[in-house]
Parts: C-alpha cells; sequence; structure tokens
C-alpha cells in the first residue's frame, strides 16, 4: 500500500473541508507553554488519578452486568422464566443479545461521541445499563429479559469503543498501554468477583430467587456511580474544567507528539471514509474476533463447563476465580513490558497462541482428567485477556486521527463482536459435559488470529523502514500534520 495519497484522494479530501464546518465547536486558543518534565509527570499523576481508577470503577459495572446471565443460569433462571430450556438455544439467544445492539450501535454512538461532552456522555451510558440490569429482576418471560439484553448492549455500546479514543485523548503511546492494561484488568477481576458474588447469592434464602438478588446488587451501583461521573471524569484536555490553563495547554501539546489532533469535538469525513477502505482496521478485526468470541464463552459459560467437570454449582461459580485472577495478573504485565519495549505485535502474537493451546488442551483432554482441563481455562483466560488489552492499546493509535479512529475502532470491533455472537451459540447443552463444538472452533479461531497477527506486525516494520528509507528517520513523538492524510502521512511512525 502506498504511503501517500492519490491525487483524486487529496482533492476528495479537500472537497471534505466545507462539509465539516458544522461538526465544529469554538475552542478557546491554548497559550504555548514549555514542556517542563517535573510539570509534566505531575499531570499524569494527576490525569491518573481522576482517569484510571473511575474506568476501572465504571467497567467493573459493565462487565459484571454483562455477563451476570451466566451465574445467573447455574441460579435456576432458565428453570422459573425459559420454562427449562434444556436444549439451551433460549439461553444462547439470550447470550447474543447483549452483542447484536452492541454491533448495530456502537458505529453511531462512537462517531457522534465526539459531538458530546465526554464525561456526560459516559455517565448516560452507565446509569442506563445499571439501570436496566436492575430491571432484569423484575422479567417473568423470555421477551423481556431478551429486551433488556439487548438494551444493555445499547447503552455499552456508548462506552467501550468511545473508551479506547478517550484514552488517547490524554496519554502517548509510550503511556496507554499500561494504563488501559488496568483498566481492562477490571474485566478479569469482574469475572473473578462475579463468581464470588454469585456465590455468595447463592446461599441467600428468601422468596426471592437468586438470580433476581444478583441483578439487583450488580445493576444498583452503576446507576449510583453514573450519577457520580460528571463530577469525576474530565471533559476533553482543550474544554475540561478540572485542568488549570497551563494543564489544558501542556495536555494538548501532548496529545500532538507522533500526530495532529482535532482541537475540539471536530469530525473530518474524509477521515472517516478512509477507514473504511483500510485493511489494517479489517485485519484488526479478524484478531479481535478470535478473541472475542472466547470471551463471551467465559462470561456466558465458564461456571457451566467447569460445573460439567463433576463440580457443584456452587463450587463450580468460585472455581471461575483463580482463572480470572491469572488472566488479569497477566494482562498487567505484559501492558508494562509492551509498554516499557514499545511493541504490540509479539505480545499479541504469543498470547493469541497460548490462547488456542488452552482451547486445544479442553478439546484433546479426556472429561476424567479434571486437572488438565482446569489447567487450560487458565490457559484460556491469559491468551483472552492478554490479547484484547493489547490490541485496545494497539489499533487506535495506529489510525493516524480521532475521525478516523470515531470509523476505525467501531469497524474492528464489531468485527470483534460478531466473534461474541458466535460464541453464545457454540455450546449448547447438548454438547455437554466435553463441548468439543464450541472448543475446536475457538481453538482455530486464536491460531488464525495469530497468523493475521503476524501478517500485520510484518507490514507495520516493513512500512516503517519504507518511510524511514524514502522519508528519513524521523522523532515518534513528534508533531505531525496527519490532517488530510491520517496515518498515511509521510511523517508518521505505526506502533509496531
Amino acid at each position: 500500500m502506498s504511503a501517500v495519497s492519490t491525487p483524486s484522494h487529496e482533492q476528495g479530501l479537500d472537497a471534505e473541508k466545507h462539509s465539516e464546518a458544522e461538526f465544529k465547536d469554538h475552542a478557546p486558543q491554548e497559550p504555548a507553554y514549555p514542556l517542563d518534565p517535573a510539570f509534566e509527570q505531575k499531570l499524569v499523576r494527576k490525569l491518573d488519578k481522576m482517569i484510571v481508577p473511575t474506568l476501572m470503577g465504571i467497567y467493573l459495572f459493565a462487565y459484571l452486568d454483562r455477563g451476570n446471565i451466566g451465574n445467573a443460569r447455574l441460579q435456576g433462571l432458565p428453570q422459573d422464566i425459559l420454562n427449562g430450556d434444556p436444549s439451551g438455544a433460549l439461553f444462547a439467544w439470550l447470550s447474543a443479545a447483549f452483542y447484536f445492539a452492541y454491533v448495530i450501535f456502537q458505529y453511531p454512538a462512537t462517531i457522534y461521541a465526539k459531538k458530546f461532552k465526554q464525561h456526560y456522555w459516559i455517565a448516560t451510558a452507565c446509569f442506563g445499563w445499571g439501570l436496566v440490569s436492575l430491571l432484569q429482576a423484575t422479567t417473568f418471560n423470555f421477551g423481556s429479559i431478551f429486551m433488556c439484553r439487548f438494551t444493555i448492549g445499547f447503552f455499552e455500546s456508548m462506552f467501550g469503543p468511545n473508551i479506547a479514543a478517550y484514552f488517547t485523548y490524554f496519554y502517548t503511546r509510550e503511556e496507554i498501554g499500561r494504563r488501559i492494561g488496568i483498566w481492562w484488568a477490571t474485566a478479569s477481576v469482574a469475572g473473578a468477583f462475579g463468581g464470588l458474588l454469585a456465590y455468595g447469592v447463592q446461599h441467600i434464602h428468601y422468596k426471592f430467587n437468586p438470580w433476581r438478588f444478583l441483578f439487583i446488587i450488580e445493576g444498583a451501583p452503576a446507576m449510583l456511580i453514573g450519577i457520580a461521573i460528571p463530577w469525576i471524569l474530565p471533559d476533553r484536555p482543550e474544554e475540561s474544567t478540572k485542568l488549570t490553563e497551563p494543564e489544558r495547554a501542556l495536555a494538548i501539546a501532548r496529545m500532538k507528539r507522533g500526530g495532529s489532533p482535532e482541537v475540539a469535538r471536530t469530525l473530518s469525513w474524509a477521515h472517516v471514509r478512509m477507514a473504511l477502505y483500510d485493511w489494517k482496521i479489517y485485519c484488526a478485526g479478524i484478531t479481535y474476533f478470535g478473541t472475542n468470541c472466547a470471551l463471551s464463552a467465559l462470561g456466558s459459560f465458564l461456571p457451566t463447563i467447569i460445573n460439567q467437570m463433576g463440580y457443584s454449582a456452587a463450587n463450580a461459580q468460585l472455581l471461575t476465580v483463580p482463572p480470572y485472577a491469572v488472566g488479569g495478573l497477566s494482562l498487567c504485565i505484559m501492558s508494562f513490558v509492551s509498554d516499557r519495549y514499545y511493541n504490540r505485535g509479539i505480545p499479541m502474537i504469543v498470547f493469541t497462541a497460548i490462547g488456542g493451546t488452552g482451547y486445544l488442551i479442553l478439546c484433546v483432554a479426556p472429561t476424567s482428567n479434571v486437572a488438565a482441563r482446569y489447567a487450560a481455562t487458565f490457559l484460556v483466560t491469559m491468551g483472552t485477556y492478554t490479547c484484547i488489552g493489547i490490541a485496545i492499546a494497539w489499533y487506535p493509535f495506529n489510525m493516524g486521527s480521532e475521525s478516523k479512529r470515531a470509523m476505525g475502532i467501531p469497524i474492528w470491533q464489531s468485527i470483534g463482536q460478531c466473534g461474541s455472537i458466535l460464541g453464545s451459540y457454540i455450546y449448547p447443552n447438548t454438547d455437554a459435559p466435553r463441548f468439543i463444538r464450541g472448543f475446536a472452533v475457538t481453538c482455530g479461531l486464536f491460531y488464525f488470529s495469530t497468523a493475521v497477527a503476524i501478517v500485520l506486525s510484518a507490514y507495520i516494520y516493513y512500512e516503517n523502514a519504507r518511510r524511514d528509507r524514502v522519508h528519513g528517520k524521523v522523532d515518534p513523538n513528534a508533531e505531525v500534520d496527519t490532517s488530510e492524510l491520517a496515518d498515511y502521512a509521510p511523517n508518521f511512525r505505526y506502533v509496531p
């Protein structure tokens, strides 16, 4: 692929400048401040205190509300409102309903999130999914709980894809990996915490069924967090009232490292269209497809899979905790390593292979070898959570502009969420206790993701070297004019 656009492409880009005016707000002109390392470290610490713990808390309950359907399955939900669901087909539809909405709505949600104040946008999403998750406790048939699951997917589509872009407003390429890793590790913490909570709720003896308590307990806190978000999270750097004027100026200067940000809430339709034709984004989506197939299966079926190893329903809930904990620890370690060595591709290659190996063991190990099968779930969580965290830190910075990210992120994430839909259907009850079909499909997808990650990583090394050879080496942190060509700008360099 040529690194420089054709003349006709450039003319098309010029023509777009007039249509972009309707998306622009008036942003204050920031004064120039010298880049003082001590002042910058102080700013980063301030951002860390405001952003990372808050987003971790939000995502903890997002993931709990997304995945608690799997815990509810072992607490009698199918018997109470699905007429027993002997084939597991209705439960598969409930698991997939979330992802149907997530795939459909993340495109408009991510694009138009740029037009709104970020802390209000995120607050609305959090309050919404918390409310609907709580309302699941009032459902009494398949149709009502299906609509709840679909609506939770709608509200979470406003959050997950947009957060990948939100991090890039405040952190540089060298900083973002560990922050996203810590944030995304919350998903594994939620899996572990959800298992512990479900274990405790299962021992509540009251006239309500345990799964109804579970939805109430996990939905209400998200509503409270949603109310508090506008007072905690900062808006975009140039508009945030939580930063002083010197801090805003420095934050904007940091955004310009390795590219040129779209200051103020602007949208370039030319860059939006460029994302539609970028093969690298689709490769990213393919790698995400396999990991998300595994992720949805973990959330919805891991308690059932462990239950089929011979453990009681309550103990199966408890035994989901260690694999999730190891997956989160692996993610945090590799996020720091990938930042330290400024490389995302190699960890992606290694850990997709690790995840595939875990599923391979689950495929071939006999049901009598419980130790091997349980150990394999640790490899699966390590591969799944580490790869998704690395992907969220890797792909957005390689798109070159905020507008391209606004379309590129939902493209690769929606491809990945289609994997989540697939994961909802490949573990029917009729395949118990070995679930060969689900394990084999996910194993193949993981290994295919490994191959695609190798191709994508090799291309990035090649293209960076080619641009160095043709245009000369550049400081990767220098400001690059990406306003017209996005990542195809001659001085832009991809994160390997």
